[in-house]
């Protein structure tokens, strides 16, 4: 049985999991409290971060977008990444700006001040990266509209890793309840489709100890 090493919040660590999820594929999941820095962790992957993917003949997986190609190329059905080299140049870029625009901007910012500082005692959130970040997210929610305004999904006519990726940064923002979805029809629109579809379930299931999620963040209607 494949283990994933995952983190509530992580977005990287949400994506992999619904792309696992997509392609029908097994797999169990141990949380691994990144804080710790536990030697075992460590081992598997010496950055310390998560997620890690380890196959059931103990080949270790790093970093979600190694990971997602890996997956890609083990189980290439489904097809999340496309079949023209455009299509993939296209999902690739989007990923990326979810992957390390959005994240800069907006997750780290709310996630990192709102969840992370209390697990790692690092005092209170800073009100000015968080306000900084809900001002941010605006500019991104647009981008979406922009995109599913043109396109059923963010890169084409079919769901791809793009869509998972902006989803998964989403839904850990969602879970904080800072995503101003009332300001931004199309995108709750288009996250409406994502959350409906089962590879998302056990996202919205989650549950993280102390921090219960909005009442609407389980609801694909929201």
């Amino acid at each position: 049985m494949r283990t994933l090493y995952h983190l509530w919040l992580s977005p990287f660590s949400r994506k992999v999991r619904v792309v696992l999820a997509e392609k029908n594929i097994d797999f169990q999941m141990n949380m691994e409290q990144v804080w710790e820095r536990r030697r075992e962790f460590l081992a598997l992957n010496p950055s310390g971060e998560v997620p890690v993917l380890v196959e059931p003949d103990n080949t270790v997986l790093a970093d979600s977008t190694a990971i997602c190609e890996y997956l890609e190329e083990h189980t290439p059905d489904p097809n999340l990444i496309g079949r023209k080299p455009y299509e993939r140049a296209e999902v690739r870029r989007l990923v990326a700006w979810f992957d390390l625009k959005f994240n800069q901007e907006v997750t780290d910012k709310l996630v990192g001040e709102k969840v992370m500082k209390r697990f790692l005692g690092l005092g209170e959130p800073d009100s000015r990266e968080i306000r900084a970040a809900q001002q941010n997210i605006h500019t991104h929610l647009d981008y979406i509209t922009f995109l599913t305004d043109r396109r059923f999904w963010l890169a084409g006519e079919r769901m791809t890793l793009a869509d998972i990726a902006a989803a998964a940064h989403l839904s850990a923002i969602d879970y904080l309840d800072d995503v101003p979805w009332n300001d931004h029809k199309s995108a709750k629109n288009w996250y409406a489709r994502i959350k409906s579809r089962p590879s998302f379930n056990p996202i919205l299931a989650d549950a993280i100890p102390g921090l219960p999620a909005p009442k609407h963040y389980a609801n694909p209607d929201f």
